[in-house]
């Protein structure tokens, strides 16, 4: 057991393990840093035990990211790791993959539960028209904080390149179009829009080309209605 601090035996497994941890995010005092970072150089089994901090922090950060966690929710976990960093603590830190793995679930899991809703989404069946009798698609549109998200899969459409593309809109009860996006070809496309297709609830897709006209060419290759459940 490497001697830090002084001390040895569960005390100073608890210290070290505190301190690591401390000095894989960054928190551990300047005084304490330099010492430990020299016995982390000349300890293989140190310098290991680091690394996996390193990855556990990593990737619960990152998990953490991926959602927006309520103010309250951030603060217990800003506070949970302080304590953690704490050296005279006598706290262990979960290690390896399988350990970070399940703290970015658990991470996930808490925010999911304390929002108690899961992202509006709704779906579209596409159909060809006689530009492209051979074509089919499906759509799924996901709201997100930056807009809707909109996933589209489209078969027997011939790719287009060299200035032609295919276009996607969204269009409302009065006849008004948003254009959502262009691509090359149709398999496993990323859209987006700014409005919402409860309001805007056809979508099509369109042969375009690059010009000054930014209008639509009214050349529909797919069209189909948004399922709002209304």
């Amino acid at each position: 057991m490497p001697l830090i601090g002084g001390r040895t035996g569960d005390d100073a497994a608890g210290q070290e393990t505190g301190e690591l941890a401390a000095l894989a995010d960054g928190s551990l005092a300047r005084d304490r840093r330099a010492a430990l970072e020299g016995q982390v150089a000349g300890s293989p089994e140190l310098a290991a035990r680091l690394a996996e901090q390193q990855r556990a922090i990593a990737l619960a950060q990152s998990a953490a990211a991926e959602v927006e966690a309520p103010a309250g929710l951030r603060a217990r976990i800003e506070a949970q790791r302080r304590e953690r960093a704490a050296p005279k603590r006598r706290r262990f830190v979960l290690l390896g993959a399988a350990a970070a793995t399940a703290v970015a679930a658990a991470v996930v899991l808490v925010v999911v539960l304390a929002s108690g809703t899961s992202p509006e989404r709704f779906h579209a069946a596409l159909a060809p028209t006689n530009l492209a009798p051979g074509a089919a698609g499906k759509a799924t549109l996901t709201k997100t904080s930056s807009g809707w998200r909109i996933e589209l899969d489209a078969t027997g459409l011939p790719r287009r390149d060299d200035g032609r593309f295919y276009e996607a809109w969204l269009k409302n009860a009065a006849g008004v179009l948003v254009p959502i996006g262009s691509f090359n070809e149709g398999r496993k496309v990323t859209l987006w829009a700014g409005v919402s297709p409860k309001d805007f609830t056809t979508i099509s897709v369109t042969r375009e080309r690059a010009d000054d006209d930014q209008d639509t060419s009214g050349q529909k290759v797919l069209v189909g209605k948004v399922d709002t459940g209304g």
